[in-house]
């Protein structure tokens, strides 16, 4: 009988037919599903909460290669089963069930307890591309009953993204407002929740894509690409956070930062010459505002070329780079990706010898204006190219002293041409699998910054650097930080700040940061302390500046906002061991360091839709003032017990709240329960060599963990296990507390020992025994040895 191809296509789109077959592949974890009009779908268990589906419109697969995915993420040995259930093929792990349709292919994933987390609509169809060829590969799913859905990296609107239509092609867009779109980064995750249950899709293709959250039809979501393939990963929760954290290890987490880039950090385009570097570093000393980092943008190079340094702004920079150390600064500067076209530049020649840049189909260079003016554009997938370019960082990182580096224009950005980047037939050599720029350009950024961390860090003797991208496609954490562009100094800049933050750290880039103060314009001095006073909580924190709009240092707004500035800077320091210990975490396991409220309770509807309220790690709570004037705000403190941190009162959450917040104060609240270790205030990080450190123990009834992690802050003996991790078990009575500390790793600290800050302790402490000896109790604190194992407050 002759197959009716009829039933399987609409006049434009494509879709499924009958399954026909079934070919189980125990040793590669997957089940070929193939219909009889050619379509083969392969589901992939990775885990027992992920599948990986992948579908091809007519039986052929490209090589199967991802930029996404870590290649050190170990798929598990995961049991599963295959049985046909009748009208559906059913794949069950110890988590999650998948079901295939007979009729066409249409999948549903389940719990273990049949609740359904995700289903198909229209479910897997395509387009032919005429222009390019290939196929236009298109997925429709249902949108359940109450669906929030939230992810996508740095998209500057509403946290839950329900009816909204989103891009993914990396755009550099100066001067960005509330629901731009696209912009620089390409981070194709997401979440959906519903009904208490939480999973994510990660759709791993780099052509240009598309997502609709019920923009379109109000009861479908839909995701799209111009080519490639229909790839995409369905991550189990049923925790938000459970979700993240796993497609964050799907993706990769980075190393260890050295513990300056947690620091406060200062950049303006641009310092110079020298002097005008120098008078900056003084000054903040000056003002005793903690800092660790200052950095030199374009105007250091000689005629904007990378790798060269302006001789008359900066006569010696290795003398400036070792005086800067001197005074605790790190220098950070910055390189983009345009080679100026120019016969007497050694890179410049070096690179079109070995045929390195970027050409079009017949052979030519594109060629684009930057800064330099005309330019030739590295092939960063090209890994010759790679390693390249990180052999160029040896003279600014091993013999200058430059302790990190600044990536930006990476997406790739090209002034005086309409599209903003390179034409859509530029070749590129993806490690080995040819394409056009219409699938490289997505993740060009990404492989920039692949290539400047290898570069930096070969040429950094030992020691850990700071790699920044301004552009990149998931995964890219694995090799950099990121900050959000060309932000303006205005309010609703300050609540997008908020807001990206969140969205990148659940998305798998924690280690994130806005223009603190407004890249273009100059902000007030209010504005700049309510962005300081959020900005202490990004993981990466830096104020950065457009020069021609005015001067934006922090003692550029009078002595009042100096000094509450000053204020701020200086809490961000107490709190780095926290920091540092949320970003070994962070780096372990891939727990996000930025959490939406959602993320922490999301069986109250309250939060679904709250973008002000976040928390940073497990245990501070923040929100942040955006609104000028302000002297209260209204707040939702979610479910628990938490502590104001400016008073020390308790107040019980899941209710609204009015907290005042006149400019020297914003909400901040610790959960009860907490041990919070707190640094004295330094200059810049490891400045001093202190023997007691802070512990502020936030009594709770009942119990409740906290960590401190600890290393050598600067080398990578962490990976061989030297490392010290410190779980503080409280558990609190009405007439006693017990404190238990276990400690993991093999680092010896500086410390010797704890000074405990007991808070709202319920009864009158009386004797206090920590291994079985007696301590003295001075008003609410007393000093505790650096190991001991219990103590007993009654």
């Amino acid at each position: 009988m002759a197959l009716d191809i009829k039933q399987y296509f609409t006049e434009t789109e494509f879709y499924p037919g009958h399954v026909k077959d079934v070919q189980l592949d125990e040793a590669n974890q997957s089940v070929c599903i193939n219909a009889d009009n050619d379509v083969t779908l392969i589901v992939y268990v990775i885990t027992d909460h992920i599948f990986r589906f992948r579908y091809s419109p007519d039986g052929y697969f490209d090589n199967d290669f991802s930029y996404g995915i870590d290649p050190d993420f170990e798929r598990t040995d995961t049991n599963f089963e295959m049985h046909d259930a009748g009208d559906y093929y059913s794949i069950k792990t110890s988590a999650l069930e998948c079901r295939i349709s007979k009729q066409n292919m249409s999948v549903s994933v389940l719990d273990t307890k049949g609740n359904v987390l995700n289903e198909d609509e229209k479910g897997f169809h395509w387009e032919r591309n005429q222009k390019y060829g290939g196929y236009i590969v298109q997925m429709t799913k249902k949108i359940q009953e109450k669906e929030a859905f939230y992810g996508l990296g740095d998209k500057p609107t509403d946290l839950n993204l329900k009816g909204r239509r989103f891009m993914n092609w990396g755009t550099d867009h100066y001067g960005y407002s509330k629901n731009s779109d696209p912009l620089y980064k390409n981070i194709p995750i997401y979440y959906g929740l519903h009904k208490g249950l939480a999973y994510g899709i990660f759709f791993d293709n780099s052509f240009k894509s598309y997502f609709d959250f019920g923009s379109e039809r109000n009861g479908a979501t839909s995701f799209w690409a111009q080519g490639g393939e229909m790839n995409y990963y369905f991550i189990a929760g049923p925790a938000l956070i459970d979700a993240s954290t796993r497609y964050t290890k799907l993706t990769g987490t980075p190393e260890m930062p050295p513990m300056w880039s947690l620091g406060f950090q200062q950049c303006k385009w641009s310092y110079y010459p020298e002097e005008n570097v120098m008078d900056v570093a003084q000054t903040m000393r000056k003002w005793g505002i903690p800092c660790d980092a200052i950095y030199l943008d374009i105007d250091y190079m000689d005629g904007f070329r990378c790798f060269t340094w302006d001789k008359e702004k900066f006569p010696n920079p290795k003398k400036m780079v070792d005086n800067l150390r001197n005074m605790g600064f790190r220098t950070m500067v910055i390189i983009d990706p345009g080679i100026k076209v120019d016969k007497n530049y050694p890179v410049f020649n070096e690179g079109l010898e070995k045929g390195y840049y970027c050409k079009r189909p017949d052979g030519h260079f594109v060629i684009g204006k930057v800064w330099p003016g005309d330019c030739y554009f590295p092939d960063f997938t090209n890994p010759e190219v790679r390693e390249w370019w990180a052999g160029l960082y040896k003279e600014l990182i091993e013999d200058i002293g430059v302790d990190g580096v600044w990536n930006d224009m990476n997406e790739p950005a090209l002034f005086e041409v309409e599209s903003k980047t390179f034409p859509d037939d530029v070749m590129h050599d993806y490690d080995g699998n040819l394409c056009s720029h219409r699938k490289g350009h997505n993740v060009y950024g990404m492989q920039m910054a692949r290539a400047t961390a290898e570069g930096v860090k070969r040429f950094a003797g030992g020691k850990r650097p700071l790699i920044i991208t301004r552009s990149g496609y998931s995964g890219l954490q694995r090799y950099s930080s990121v900050w959000t562009g060309d932000n303006i100094a205005s309010w609703e800049h300050l609540w997008l700040a908020d807001v990206q933050a969140q969205r990148l750290s659940i998305s798998g880039i924690s280690f994130c940061g806005s223009d603190i103060g407004g890249f273009i314009q100059q902000p007030s001095g209010e504005l700049f302390v309510r962005w300081i006073q959020l900005g202490i909580f990004h993981p990466f924190c830096r104020v950065h500046s457009s020069g021609d709009h005015g001067d934006q240092e922090p003692w550029s707004f009078g002595e009042k906002y100096t000094l509450l500035f000053k204020k701020f800077v200086e809490l961000r320091y107490q709190l780095l061991p926290y920091i540092y210990t949320n970003f070994y975490n962070y780096h372990k396991h891939g727990v996000p360091m930025l959490r939406p409220i959602v993320f922490y309770d999301q069986e109250d509807s309250n939060n679904f839709n709250r973008d002000h309220e976040f928390l940073c790690g497990p245990e501070l709570l923040v929100v942040p003032v955006v609104n000028d004037r302000a002297q209260s705000r209204p707040m939702y403190l979610p479910k628990g017990s938490w502590y104001n941190y400016w008073n020390n009162d308790k107040i019980e959450g899941k209710r609204e709240l009015n907290v005042n917040v006149k400019l020297d104060t914003f909400p901040f609240f610790i959960k009860a329960g907490t041990i919070l270790p707190l640094y004295p205030v330094q200059q810049y990080t490891d400045q001093l060599e202190f023997e007691t450190m802070d512990l502020n123990v936030y009594y709770y009834r009942g119990r409740h963990t906290s960590e401190w992690y600890e290393d050598a802050h600067d080398d990578y003996a962490y990976e061989q296990g030297v490392y010290r991790l410190a779980k503080f078990a409280q558990e609190g009575k009405l007439d006693k507390l017990v404190i238990n500390q276990t400690v993991e790793g093999s680092f010896t600290p500086k410390i010797k020992e704890y000074k405990l800050n007991i808070i709202g302790l319920p009864f009158v402490c009386k004797k206090v025994i920590a291994d079985g000896i007696e301590k003295e109790m001075i008003g609410s604190s007393c000093y505790i040895d650096l190991n001991f194992k219990e103590i007993i407050f009654s």
